[in-house]
């Protein structure tokens, strides 16, 4: 889904993309077809009118999810556009989710760039960190389900292949993922030796509106996300990240440099440069191409399909209609992922 469509077309685009969020569909489908809605979006600015933000605030403001259209239509109707609650939340918040499940798709592309056991330890930098949940890959065990079996990762533990294990019984700190095609799953946890990132509001994981905020982005029908985001508080907590308020565009070459101290730099993103304008967002192609051209880092980027084309274009084309990100590994695509990190397609070499 692409931020700066059309704002019917930008909730037809998320009822699609909402798919296993019954009521989110609905609600972004009769939105789409309600105009008096409409009209009182389209007073937003214009990054803000994007629906995960609008029914996150109605939400936080007492609007039952899942429940009927009609209570959030009556939010956003009686909200005082002068500056009532909703509007207020609107304008003050951002849509910072931190999905740890994406760390199922990100993670073996990062093994990739630490193929050997004397592989030194990677130095994770992520764009769009919000409180930096996603800097954990080494602290979390993986069930990726392929054709031949379930790959299982522990962050203690060795690789093995078990065909008879459920993947529906997941541990607390287990993300699970359907793989298809030859994707070069990690044989041995990632080693990291610094994680860092950068926000334009970076939230601290002390700070529990803040955390509460997070919990309230997460879908409604979604109770194991909700769960598995308080984990990764936990884990946080334990190790703190490096996080750095700042604008990608402006800080990142000196923060590679920062991140180059301490190990081989791995610049990641995911759901972030969607929140670029067009000519942002061809700023950011190159100035981290630059960066892995000259060495000082890889790229490892997760965005929908049409925000970043030079990635895109390098892979087969995604399916029409099909909702999902393409995984990108030093500007090659190497697979087709599930937003939330459920399942992946892996289509590079």
């Amino acid at each position: 889904m692409d931020l700066w469509h059309d704002l019917t077309d930008q909730y037809r685009e998320f009822a699609e993309h909402a798919g296993d969020s019954p009521c989110f569909t609905q609600w972004a489908s009769a939105v789409a077809q309600d105009p008096e809605a409409l009209r009182w979006i389209a007073t937003l600015p214009r990054i803000k009118q994007q629906p995960n933000l609008v029914f996150a605030a109605a939400r936080w403001h007492g609007v039952d999810a899942p429940g009927p259209y009609s209570g959030l239509r009556a939010a956003l109707l009686g909200d005082d556009e002068a500056g009532g609650p909703v509007r207020r939340t609107i304008l003050a918040r951002a849509t910072q989710t931190n999905e740890v499940g994406r760390l199922a798709t990100l993670t073996p592309a990062f093994a990739t760039l630490q193929p050997e056991d004397t592989s030194p330890a990677l130095s994770l930098l992520e764009i769009g960190a919000s409180a930096g949940l996603c800097l954990y890959p080494d602290r979390w065990d993986y069930r990726w389900s392929t054709d031949a079996g379930d790959v299982v990762l522990g962050a203690n533990t060795d690789t093995h292949t078990d065909t008879d294990t459920d993947t529906d019984t997941d541990t607390d700190t287990e993300l699970a993922c359907r793989v298809r095609g030859p994707a070069p799953l990690p044989t041995r946890p990632l080693r990291v030796a610094r994680r860092a990132g950068v926000d334009l509001h970076p939230l601290d994981i002390v700070d529990a509106d803040a955390m509460r905020w997070l919990e309230n982005l997460v879908w409604p029908e979604h109770r194991a996300r909700r769960e598995r985001l308080q984990t990764a508080i936990e884990i946080a907590g334990r190790d703190r990240p490096v996080l750095t308020e700042g604008n990608l565009l402006d800080d990142l070459p000196r923060l590679v440099a920062e991140a180059g101290q301490h190990g081989p730099v791995v610049v990641f993103h995911s759901a972030v440069i969607a929140y670029l304008d067009e000519d942002e967002r061809i700023q950011f192609d190159r100035l981290i191409r630059s960066l892995v051209s000259d060495g000082a880092c890889h790229w490892v980027s997760n965005e929908a399909k049409k925000v970043l084309p030079s990635i895109t274009s390098t892979g087969p084309a995604p399916p029409q209609g099909h909702p999902s990100f393409v995984l990108g590994i030093d500007g090659d695509a190497v697979a087709w992922t599930h937003g939330h990190g459920r399942s992946m397609r892996w289509v590079g070499q």
